[in-house]
């Protein structure tokens, strides 16, 4: 590893702290959450994916950002393990840069779509609550 990719691995392994955080605290509201006793994260009923838990959820703040950030983390965490492994087989200086471009373009515009996404479910919940 260079001196220039040290700060890239110092941000390969915080991102894999947040998805550990953050995706534990996923597991524990949807699938734990009558044995860590989050019931109140789906105060309508028993399964967290009723709709109206869904929306519940969606209209906080808190679920929409901790959404981006988790999905950032995980592309970036990915993306990067995935760049190192091909940068492994030894590929020339130009398809080194093409894989890195091309390994770029693909996170940001899935950030951009997830992004979309996760503000877009905040907004219909939020629509949806006020009718």
């Amino acid at each position: 590893m260079s001196m220039r990719d040290t700060p890239l691995w110092t941000w390969h392994v915080i991102a894999g702290l947040i998805i550990l955080v953050l995706l534990g605290l996923h597991m524990g509201i949807m699938h734990l959450s009558g044995v860590l006793h989050f019931d109140a994260m789906s105060p309508a009923g028993d399964s967290p994916v009723d709709w109206a838990n869904v929306a519940y959820r969606a209209k906080m703040i808190f679920f929409t950002l901790s959404y981006i950030v988790l999905l950032g983390a995980g592309l970036f965490h990915g993306l990067y393990g995935l760049k190192n492994i091909l940068f492994e087989l030894g590929p020339p200086a130009g398809l080194r840069s093409a894989i890195s471009a091309l390994l770029l373009l693909l996170g940001v515009g899935l950030f951009a779509l997830g992004t979309w996404a996760a503000f877009t479910a905040r907004t219909v919940a939020l629509a949806a609550s006020s009718m």
